[in-house]
């Protein structure tokens, strides 16, 4: 069994009490465990990636525009990973095992190598943390 993890949006813009479009406390909450089992999962060199949304300022074609708010800007700090995870990415970001990808729709298959990333590494069970779960994946 090869098992990968996916970290789905866990971001400052979602998270954060001042994000853009904060889920808030309940996101904050879950902060200690999604880390730990980030953590767990680097550790036993199983498959990590931080599949994370990204937005152009001022796209008026994205379908998210008249959707949302203007959120997960690239280059903005609400584009960061939220608290502690940021950290993790950055001390591991080398790693083979590791993989950050930009998303530019709710799924993160939409126009990315996300299964072929998984497909090539023979993944069979795929486990989700983050925020959102329910439709950003």
């Amino acid at each position: 069994m090869k098992k990968a993890l996916i970290n789905v949006d866990y971001t400052y813009d979602f998270v954060a009490d001042d994000g853009k479009l904060t889920c808030g406390k309940p996101g904050q909450a879950i902060e200690e465990r999604i880390t730990e089992i980030t953590k767990d999962f680097i550790e036993q060199d199983e498959y990590v990636v931080f599949a994370i949304d990204v937005h152009e300022e001022g796209d008026p074609f994205h379908p998210e525009t008249d959707q949302f708010p203007p959120h997960n800007i690239r280059g903005t700090k609400g584009r960061d990973l939220y608290g502690v995870l940021k950290e993790v990415y950055e001390e591991n970001k080398l790693k083979k095992n590791v993989h950050y990808m930009d998303k530019t729709r709710f799924s993160a298959f939409a126009g990315t190598d996300l299964s072929i990333k998984l497909r090539e590494r023979g993944i069979t069970d795929i486990y989700l943390v983050g925020v959102c779960t329910d439709i950003c994946l």
